[in-house]
């Protein structure tokens, strides 16, 4: 076979070259789940959305009059204006991408890119207002808040919210299934599934309420948040008021007082939820696999799958598996940006420029995370068999039972009961109780007729308390 074409590489294997082919697996192999956050958190989006803050500035300023000169627009240029941006496509990102080869600065080279289009408007003679009053962190601070909010609206939190229901649909399967808990990794006191998979569908729903409290702030006050170039030109105008208006007019929330920069606090305050429900989840995922591994649960086969190259018997819990390791990927990442991005060398450096760059991947593996654990759980099928002669071999877990009984009994006066926390330890340490042997003990009690009839029809399947209705919790809040 003849090579004569290639290009080979130092170590004699072709070279791949560019292409088609993906760094990392976000934009390779995961594409497909990953793919909508690309709407939002991409180069090629943030450069849109520059486009569209600057477009939006443009007829902000002239519909509000701020300089001598002005005056509003026609629908018809406003539309053409606003056109900039929705017909924003490869083309127009090669476009950018010469311009910026020679400015050697993006949000530059988005200035010049819509100076361009003003003359087909009739606009020639605005092109100084594109980017008034401007430095490049008022444009690239509103254009990451926009789609930082479009990516946790429209992907994040749907993913989240699917999530939670495919949870909460396996623990309504679970409410009446009795099953023995592990506390320290030993047997104790039961509970139900359906309650113990509520926990996690709680604790998640709490977190997603917190993201969705999430500010998303903006600025646009100048070189170092003084309005000085605003006042220098046009002293009349009240520019708070301008910057105010235009900042919530994006739907966003107005940060009066910066730096150069909009400071990232909310940034950091919503990487930390976000994190916080990754961390979670990966709760989820490690007690999901433990259960898989007991038998708790069984794994339904994908036909043609392989479990195993070379045990086919196996039906590995690797959904689980690979999103433990993309929620850990995650928030490595949303953990340094949440500590880079709140510092910044007195009013302004660009570590937040790179780190930003980073939103999109961080974003990327928690959704990933969340379309493996969705996959999974939904290939899970209760052994309820399994979960019940699990309960039936534990007798010993209703010596607690038994012990508060016995409390409560000293407590009403019933003679006897002394000591029932070092009479119970005697009969389970170290020792497997039956049910046989257990209900002789409590024959020998002297409880009240009432407690020991309450005590003797009492089983491992029945102990549980009220975890079935505890379930109604997460599903209500």
């Amino acid at each position: 076979m003849s090579h004569t074409n290639n290009t080979f590489l130092p170590s004699g294997r072709i070279d791949l070259g560019t292409g088609e082919l993906a760094l990392g697996p976000l934009d390779g192999r995961y594409a497909s789940v990953t793919a909508p956050l690309t709407n939002y958190l991409s180069e090629a989006a943030l450069n849109r959305d520059r486009i569209h803050v600057e477009v939006e500035w443009f007829i902000y300023l002239c519909e509000h009059e701020v300089l001598p000169g002005l005056s509003p627009l026609s629908e018809e240029q406003k539309k053409g204006l606003r056109a900039i941006v929705t017909d924003f496509n490869a083309d127009s990102v090669a476009e950018l991408a010469e311009i910026e080869a020679v400015t050697v600065h993006d949000v530059k080279a988005v200035e010049y890119y819509i100076g361009r289009r003003l003359e087909g408007l009739g606009l020639s003679h605005l092109v100084p207002l594109v980017h008034f009053g401007c430095t490049s962190e008022d444009i690239n601070n509103l254009s990451y808040a926009l789609g930082i909010k479009d990516a946790v609206e429209n992907v994040w939190i749907p993913a989240a919210e699917e999530l939670i229901d495919v949870l909460l649909k396996l623990a309504e399967d679970g409410r009446d299934v009795p099953m023995l808990c592990r506390t320290h990794g030993q047997p104790a006191t039961p509970s139900t599934l359906g309650k113990e998979m509520g926990v996690l569908a709680y604790r998640l729903k709490r977190q997603v309420k917190h993201v969705k409290a999430t500010e998303f702030l903006g600025k646009i006050n100048g070189a170092t948040g003084t309005y000085a170039a605003h006042y220098a030109s046009v002293p009349s105008t009240d520019w708070q008021k301008i910057s105010r208006g235009f900042v919530e007019h994006l739907g966003l929330t107005w940060n009066p007082l910066t730096t150069q920069i909009e400071s990232h606090d909310w940034q950091a305050e919503l990487y930390s939820d976000i994190a916080h429900f990754n961390r979670v989840l990966h709760n989820l995922c490690t007690d999901v696999w433990s259960y898989i591994s007991i038998g708790f649960f069984r794994q339904i086969p994908v036909a043609g799958a392989t479990g195993s190259s070379t045990m086919p018997h196996k039906v590995n819990p690797i959904r689980f598996e690979n999103a433990e390791a993309n929620l850990e990927l995650s928030n490595a990442l949303l953990d340094s940006l949440g500590s880079t991005l709140v510092t910044s060398r007195w009013q302004r450096d660009l570590t937040d420029s790179s780190a930003q760059r980073n939103i999109g991947v961080a974003f990327g593996h928690s959704v990933l995370a969340i379309s493996n654990v969705v996959k999974g759980l939904e290939r899970l099928d209760i052994a309820t068999e399994v979960i019940s002669a699990d309960l039936d071999a534990n007798w010993e877990v209703l010596a607690e039972a038994i012990q508060m009984v016995m409390r409560a009994e000293a407590i009403a006066g019933v003679p006897g009961m002394e000591n029932p926390y070092e009479r119970l330890k005697e009969l389970t340490r170290g020792h497997r109780v039956d049910a046989a042997r257990l209900k002789e003990f409590v024959a020998t009690l002297g409880l009240s007729p009432e407690a020991e009839a309450r005590l003797s029809a009492l089983t491992p399947h029945t102990y549980n308390g009220i975890a079935a209705q505890l379930l109604d919790h997460a599903k209500n809040a």
